[in-house]
């Protein structure tokens, strides 16, 4: 007889409570960055006037699925960060679903129990699951397609890669690496890979209809650009989007460190080398016994397929994309949880244990920030960002509410848009690039056009960096992967001409006010506030275009 198995409903129901109740000192947060600056406008756009192209924000061109689904929970129930969060959540638990499903086909019960509490607890996706962005949802949807494809459901794997790429473009590459990967094994190498076969794969005619499906994901693909196109003149977002992740990223150099990178992204990241380190150590040992049975491994065919899509994320990872996020391998890091937990079941007698100290270890990541840069979204990082913000912006303006503030996105986003949850109303505000030396110069040449200033670090600096000791490497830093240091506060202060009147300093980030102390008061007539911000919006769109 089959041991029962709990009901997928039961099962959703349990994750999502569990999730939701992890997350609930976070639930309320203002938005943070690309959620403030891309797809908060974007739901909102669809939301209020029912459109799918974003016109509050430039569009990047990425599928409306997630938007559409925000600004459902938003027509549903209100327009708020506990809303918002609340149906990422959602989004989250019926990932973990798709992960547990995955593994349970895969491997059996107790992996699978072992390997969605590892993902959920892994630092990237833990803090994507309640913001507004579609790359976990994109890899959710990808996990119910492999589930289905290991099964060889062909038609509903196809179904649910749609809708992945519906949710985020890249996701298209799964269902390509897959059909790639069944036309290798229906060539000339049919024969020779035999062992990567199951012994009821179907035959050669199946095969070739089995390779198609997983082209069908390009179809709805291709409609939604052929409509952004149609709307915007533009297939594959704006040009300035086009060129930041196509254009300028490939350079032979570049590619073989986003490389290196993406792997450590993949493969030890936020102390994931905990898990792939303790796979390797197992690998050596013999396998454990239940009675005269050896514990089963994954097998080698389904192996392979994990080997292909992990393999296909980090090298076109590596090869597009401006900024390398770590959640951009969202798709692929679960898969390597998977295996890894299944190695450690057949081959360690107290396999439980060691998973239970990883778990723990993924948890001090929540907090603990590494000693080199990170992106403080792949951590609660992401929350002191947003409390720094919101305490400095609400002082901004409660004593300073008519001034004209220089600041760089996306605090400009912050301080215009209330509904964002930083302010109550929109503030006056001249945009930079970001704090640099050359920026802040540049803007004191024109200091009689603003009142005070709002500087902020653009991106986290552990005190005591382990690679930025090499010059060297700051200097590829700078040339493939934008670098820039932000300049001290006091610093930026002194080149303004102005004094500091608040700051604060949390965990690696830094945020302050300078009030900027001017001989003569020019008549706020005197400037045009949305000629200057016209000057100085090209300059963003690095940050507000790349995600």
């Amino acid at each position: 007889m089959r041991p029962s198995r709990p009901h997928p409903a039961l099962l959703f129901v349990a994750i999502f409570i569990g999730t939701f109740l992890l997350h609930i000192p976070w639930l309320q947060l203002p938005y943070f960055w690309d959620e403030a600056g891309y797809y908060v406008p974007a739901a909102r756009d669809l939301l209020l006037s029912g459109t799918l192209i974003p016109h509050t924000t430039v569009s990047n061109a990425h599928p409306p699925l997630v938007m559409a689904w925000v600004a459902l929970w938003w027509k549903l129930f209100g327009y708020a960060p506990l809303v918002t969060r609340s149906a990422m959540l959602m989004v989250a638990s019926f990932s973990l679903l798709g992960v547990f499903r995955l593994a349970q086909r895969v491997a059996n019960t107790q992996v699978a129990i072992a390997s969605t509490l590892c993902t959920a607890l892994y630092p990237v996706f833990f803090s994507q699951s309640s913001l507004a962005q579609v790359d976990l949802a994109a890899a959710g949807l990808t996990f119910w397609g492999l589930s289905e494809y290991v099964e060889r459901r062909w038609s509903t794997a196809a179904l649910w890669f749609s809708l992945a790429a519906l949710a985020k473009e890249t996701a298209i590459l799964a269902p390509l690496a897959l059909a790639f990967w069944e036309a290798v094994r229906l060539g000339g190498l049919g024969t020779k890979w035999r062992v990567l076969r199951r012994d009821s794969e179907p035959g050669s005619g199946r095969n070739y209809g089995r390779s198609v499906s997983l082209l069908i994901p390009v179809l709805p693909l291709i409609l939604w650009y052929g409509y952004h196109y149609s709307r915007t003149g533009y297939v594959f977002g704006n040009p300035e989007f086009v060129r930041y992740n196509v254009a300028a990223t490939l350079n032979p150099l570049r590619f073989l460190l986003a490389l290196a990178l993406r792997l450590w992204q993949a493969f030890g990241y936020l102390h994931l080398w905990l898990l792939t380190g303790a796979m390797v150590l197992a690998m050596r040992l013999s396998p454990e016994k239940d009675g005269e049975v050896e514990r089963p491994r994954i097998a080698i065919a389904t192996q392979m397929i994990f080997l292909v899509v992990v393999g296909t994320y980090v090298t076109a990872m590596a090869l597009i994309g401006g900024a390398l996020l770590a959640r951009y391998l969202l798709p692929a890091i679960p898969l390597v949880i998977i295996e890894a937990v299944a190695t450690l079941r057949r081959r360690v007698t107290y396999w439980p244990a060691i998973v239970a100290v990883i778990a723990a270890a993924f948890v001090m990541a929540w907090f603990w920030n590494p000693p080199y840069g990170f992106s403080p979204e792949d951590n609660l990082a992401y929350s002191d960002y947003v409390t720094l913000h919101h305490d400095a912006e609400r002082f901004l303006e409660a004593r300073y509410p008519m001034a004209r503030v220089l600041t760089a996105w996306p605090a400009s986003d912050e301080l215009t848009r209330p509904w964002l949850g930083y302010t109550t109303r929109p503030m006056q505000v001249v945009r930079i690039e970001d704090f640099s030396l050359e920026q802040v110069i540049s803007a004191a040449d024109f200091r009689q056009n603003f009142d005070v200033a709002l500087v902020f670090s653009t991106k986290y600096e552990p005190a005591h960096p382990l690679l930025d000791r090499w010059k060297s490497w700051t200097d590829l830093k700078r040339r493939f992967f934008g670098y820039q240091r932000d300049l001290p506060a006091a610093a930026a202060a002194q080149i303004l001409g102005g004094r500091i009147v608040y700051s604060a300093e949390k965990n690696g980030q830094r945020i302050a006010v300078i009030e900027i102390e001017k001989a003569e008061i020019l008549d706020a007539q005197n400037f045009d506030a949305q000629n200057l911000d016209a000057k100085h919006s090209i300059e963003r769109s690095p940050h507000t275009l790349h995600r």
